[in-house]
């Protein structure tokens, strides 16, 4: 009898697994970013990155969050941020709104005011998969990446000097985060 339940399991278990592979490679499985989510995806996914921050040792800030850092931090948001994370006061963006997940608005409600400025450090530097999120570990120093940190840190504190810094460019139609110029492909 027993023999006879563990067969059962194991042919169980061995469906569920052959059926979601199917459900995959069939392509009945949402891959476009306007399809629906599948059930749960976003809190399997969100508490698969809190469990692995949990497991890191989240690293203490190396910049303070004075007023040049802040400034530099802008300066590297605007240039490699605000075109997918907007800009205060300013609509979201239409790279945001085309992604899934939408990026989230750093600069609208809290943002990320209220987590601990390591675990803002560890998703600019390693990105997060699957969500548009790049790794900037080999685009940025570590100083830049802690002065971006820093500013999203104190996004609900920052002084004008750092405010006049997050407003769209008056003299470009390119948005924040994008080269002007154009590649033009030879055949």
């Amino acid at each position: 009898m027993l023999k006879l339940f563990a067969i059962g399991v194991v042919i169980g278990a061995l469906l569920v697994i052959g059926g979601t592979y199917f459900y995959f490679v069939s392509g009945m499985a949402p891959v476009a970013t306007a399809d629906s989510p599948l059930p749960y995806e976003k809190k399997i996914a969100s508490k698969s990155k809190n469990a692995h921050m949990r497991k890191e040792t989240l690293p203490a800030p190396t910049v303070p969050a004075d007023e040049v850092n802040l400034v530099a931090g802008a300066n590297v948001y605007k240039q490699n941020c605000a075109i997918c994370h907007g800009l205060p006061n300013q609509p979201s963006p239409a790279i945001s709104d085309g992604m899934y997940p939408h990026s989230p608005l750093l600069f609208k409600g809290k943002g990320v005011t209220d987590d601990p400025p390591g675990e803002t450090h560890w998703v600019v530097e390693n990105g997060i998969r699957l969500t548009g999120m790049p790794s900037f570990k080999n685009a940025l120093t570590d100083t830049q990446m802690w002065q971006v940190t820093q500013l999203l840190a104190n996004a609900d504190k920052m002084p004008d000097s750092v405010k006049v810094l997050l407003v769209p460019d008056s003299t470009s139609t390119t948005p924040a985060g994008m080269r002007a110029s154009v590649s033009v492909l030879k055949h």
